[in-house]
């Protein structure tokens, strides 16, 4: 049977919150399935080494309506691509009225979506709900993106076994989920002063003020930068790492994916929605806030504990 998840949210954190659920069905098929997914979602560097998926289709959805699967057209242009294919089953992770039509006139038989028009999603309990009830089993939302050994290995090597080694996750969506970068700076001294670390820093080239302000401070020459990297090149050096530390941007969901502890700050997203579905995620929130208080407009970032966030650290680095 030929199986195709649709998946139309934006993002490195999505796509890696979904992989329970896309894995679950493969499962259950047992076979590779198809996926549409946005460009945005970085999924061909995410998925490269995961046999659980076959083939990676872009959703191309822009701003504007500048996509080549936007507006009318866009419409047909994917019914089209997708009735080539002549899949019989699909699972649509959206209530968009849109992907059932598309689904439907592709001549796909079996379709399964979320309910029609629904506004209000928790995005982990969704899913889960959705693919349990649709399989007819337990999933657990905890994701695994899968490496090659030899790309684990290879990493490993370069290590030196006398150092921590430590991602920083200063990216983020934007301005008001994101420490300020003299916090992570002070951070990374004042552990490397008890610890001796190597610190990763997961951002990208966007980020590249952030970057040059940690390469200026005397803790450079204990850092290197994720920025001209691709995401694939990455995930080996994260899977070495002792823990991450950051914000909740993309980099943590990574992170926690590939099995490493995480210290997670949030500061203007909901915690009931991204940072308990893992067992790899530890939480701190604004000062005055509790993990079900935050939401997208908790704006929490200046109270963020420092103390806090360098004593549960240390925690996790030595326990």
């Amino acid at each position: 049977m030929k199986v195709l998840v649709i998946q139309p949210k934006i993002g490195m954190g999505d796509m890696v919150i979904y992989l329970p659920y896309i894995h679950a069905i493969a499962k259950k098929f047992q076979s590779p399935v198809s996926i549409l997914v946005k460009e945005n979602s970085r999924a061909r560097e995410l998925l490269i080494d995961d046999v659980q998926v076959k083939e990676i289709i872009t959703l191309d959805r822009k701003s504007k309506n500048a996509g080549s699967h936007d507006g009318i057209s866009g419409f047909f242009n994917l019914v089209k691509e997708l009735k080539i294919k002549k899949f019989d089953k699909v699972f649509i992770f959206s209530s968009s009225l849109r992907y059932f039509l598309i689904s439907k006139l592709a001549g796909i038989k079996k379709i399964s979506q979320y309910p029609l028009f629904r506004k209000n999603d928790n995005i982990v309990h969704s899913a889960k709900i959705f693919t349990e009830n649709e399989l007819d089993l337990i999933v657990s939302s905890q994701p695994r993106l899968n490496i090659s050994d030899s790309k684990i290995e290879n990493f490993k090597n370069q290590l030196s076994k006398e150092l921590k080694h430590i991602c920083i996750g200063i990216s983020a969506s934007g301005p008001t989920k994101r420490w300020a970068i003299e916090n992570y700076i002070k951070l990374c001294k004042k552990i490397n002063e008890r610890i001796p670390s190597k610190f990763y820093i997961a951002a990208g080239k966007s980020d590249k003020s952030l970057i040059k302000e940690i390469f200026d401070s005397n803790i450079k020459n204990q850092c290197m930068s994720f920025e001209n990297l691709k995401i694939s090149e990455t995930m080996p050096i994260i899977k070495n790492c002792d823990l991450y530390i950051g914000n909740d941007t993309g980099w943590l969901h990574i992170s926690s994916a590939l099995g490493i502890k995480c210290l997670a700050l949030f500061m203007d997203s909901p915690v009931m929605a991204y940072g308990k579905y893992s067992k790899n995620i530890e939480i701190i929130v604004p000062e005055g806030e509790t993990e079900e208080s935050t939401t997208h407009d908790t704006l929490g970032a200046d109270k963020i504990s420092f103390e806090m966030v360098f004593s549960k650290a240390m925690d996790l680095l030595t326990n």
